[in-house]
């Protein structure tokens, strides 16, 4: 195979997490020639980079109807060899198609009745015995829980709330989640989340704790609570590098088999918890003889009734759980003696960003220092090595820094700055903010349309500039900057910054009406525009207690429809929000302005008042 592609080919290895531009424009040729995209993905091009065949996997030798890599091979060359004007001709064509497909415009707004549409149609795909949308295989889908749970904020949708707590109970009880180590899996094998596809990524564990963390302000139940902190824990022990950034994923694999790192079976289980705790740990974990994978056990707690076990080993609850929690620690120890599965050690710029925002989220709402110390440590890194000369570049590897970021880098890494002031309210993190929204617009805003381009303007120069919208596995960049920049409008009084998110909803109308449950974080903007708005002022001395509990409680409250901006006085504001620098303290007290659309009522010192008022 490798003979015949030197021989006849100019052979090309793209890395989709280093190239993810390329991957984007030839995914989408091959969706459009063959109806369906995936990986492996095989393109052919023209010498100027032109595509004229695309596939995903093909077998290496023809069987059962279906060509081998090598006839295919031998087959391009030869048409190129014998007919190449005829390849050229189905390559321009297939470009100017390509081109027409981004050429996105229009001038009339989305209306709310998307997100009535996307509500509905995710109510249509919900598995109401195992959550989740849809069946095998099972994706997380991080966004669309957010976008349920502000949705359920915004039409008191009581089924919308009922969903998302489903689907994050059923995953926390299913192998998708770590019982032993912690962390989720890429995705479920099946529709009951029971068997994973092992590999841990970065970003899923980022946006499920985003998840879990905003459930947990919805709802304060405790069980949210304890996941968040199982997944930092994880993150921390195992993708945490030395300096304090983030690795990208742990591999399915060790020693060439799937999950052997992290299955069990039954007389392996009794012979590290001896006596009556292995076969209590069986029980409650669905560890049989046979086996649940492949003749192993994948740790479930699926079908577990947990009344039913305390009954029968005569556990109160609390007896329960230390139990299972010193069961949980020698396993895990055990576990640690195996080969461990291989780490992909790249620190990528947008999946940072991804577990800074996610840590600042769980920081603010935990009250934990610890995690907002993680979050720094990890943005201070991508500040030192990842941009270069005010440009933010993609990834670093053992010293080496390559390739100019893409749309995502900028807008997840204005998300984690808009985090991290939202959990400390340090206006340093809002300037970050705001100065970053100034480069991205510089970089990727399409002038003559509206929208972001998925490449910079300094970018290599590909066959097509894309614009991507989709909310697939990772929300798209187009879909977090609209949000971020209404959020940092909202904060900053800047209404250019409004204007051009409000222009998206009207350039990326005709993309969301097609299938708007595809577009569930896009939509959370949109959410925001039509829920009504309060900007809230705060003025009062840092370590004052009445300043200090007014604060706590914007914080840990589920409120994405407010923003705060909190000082000790007016000027700390003249450089971010130059509106709110006008108002006035009361006195030396902490004062408190509530406005809707920057319109302010009276200010208040009575902070029990304004909690009403706001709904904390």
């Amino acid at each position: 195979m490798a003979r015949i592609l030197n021989e006849k080919f100019v052979s090309i290895k793209v890395d989709r997490e280093e190239r993810p531009d390329i991957d984007s424009i030839y995914m989408r040729v091959c969706q459009m020639l063959t109806g369906h995209g995936g990986w492996p993905l095989s393109v052919f091009l023209t010498p100027d980079q032109k595509p004229f065949y695309a596939g995903t996997y093909f077998p290496k030798r023809s069987r059962y109807g279906r060509i081998g890599f090598i006839d295919l091979l031998n087959q391009i060359a030869d048409q190129f060899a014998q007919h190449q004007e005829n390849i050229l001709r189905v390559s321009e064509k297939i470009t100017a198609s390509l081109q027409q497909t981004v050429q996105t415009e229009g001038n009339e707004k989305l209306q709310a009745k998307a997100l009535d549409n996307a509500y509905r149609q995710l109510e249509r795909s919900f598995d109401s015995v195992y959550g989740g949308f849809g069946g095998a295989p099972k994706f997380p889908i991080p966004h669309n829980l957010t976008f349920l749970m502000r949705y359920h904020l915004w039409k008191k949708e009581t089924n919308a709330l009922y969903m998302v707590e489903k689907t994050l109970n059923s995953m926390a009880d299913g192998g998708i989640y770590d019982h032993v180590g912690y962390g989720f899996a890429r995705y479920s094998t099946d529709a009951m989340w029971k068997v994973p596809h092992f590999e841990k990524m970065l970003y899923d564990n980022a946006l499920l704790l985003h998840a879990y963390t905003e459930a947990y302000q919805i709802t304060k139940n405790e069980r949210y609570k304890r996941i968040s902190e199982q997944v930092i824990e994880f993150v921390q022990r195992e993708m945490t590098s030395k300096e304090g950034a983030f690795y990208s994923a742990i591999d399915a694999d060790s020693e060439g088999v799937e999950g052997k790192y992290y299955v069990w079976n039954r007389e392996e289980v009794f012979h590290i918890l001896v006596g009556e705790l292995g076969a209590l740990y069986c029980d409650v974990y669905d560890v049989t003889e046979e086996g649940n994978f492949e003749g192993h056990n994948v740790l479930n707690l699926i079908h577990t009734d947990r009344s039913s076990v305390m009954e029968k080993y005569q556990l109160t609850e609390q007896e329960l759980n230390e139990k299972l929690e010193t069961a949980r620690q020698q396993l895990f120890s055990k576990r640690m003696m195996r080969t461990y599965p291989h780490v992909d050690d790249k620190i990528l710029t947008a999946w940072n960003a991804l577990m800074i925002a996610a840590l600042a989220k769980a920081g603010k709402v935990y009250e934990n220092e610890s995690y907002m110390e993680m979050a720094k440590r990890a943005l201070t890194f991508i500040e030192t090595h990842l941009i270069r000369e005010g440009r933010v570049m993609v990834r670093y590897r053992d010293g080496e820094v390559k390739n100019k970021g893409f749309l995502d880098d900028y807008a997840y890494l204005v998300w984690a700055y808009i985090e991290m002031y939202e959990a400390t309210f340090q206006l340093s993190y809002l300037k970050k903010a705001i100065d970053l929204t100034n480069n991205m617009m510089d970089l990727f805003w399409d002038e003559e349309r509206g929208g972001f381009y998925f490449t910079g303007k300094d970018g290599e120069t590909l066959i097509v500039r894309e614009k991507e919208l989709y909310d697939g596995a990772l929300p798209s960049g187009n879909s977090v900057a609209a949000v971020q920049m209404i959020r940092l409008a909202r904060l900053t009084g800047d209404l250019t910054l409004l204007e051009k998110a409000e222009k998206m909803y009207a350039v990326f109308k005709r993309h969301v009406e097609a299938y708007e449950s595809g577009y569930t974080y896009f939509l959370q903007g949109l959410l925001l525009l039509e829920m009504a708005a309060k900007e809230v002022v705060l003025f009062g001395k840092t370590e004052d207690e009445k300043r200090k509990t007014f604060a706590k409680a914007l914080q840990q409250s589920f409120i994405p429809h407010v923003s705060a901006l909190v000082a000790e006085s007016p000027s700390d504001f003249a450089e971010v929000a130059p509106f709110a620098s006008q108002y006035k303290p009361i006195a030396d007290d902490v004062t408190i302005y509530i406005c809707e659309n920057f319109a302010c009522q009276q200010p208040t010192t009575d902070i029990e008042k304004a909690r009403e008022q706001l709904g904390i």
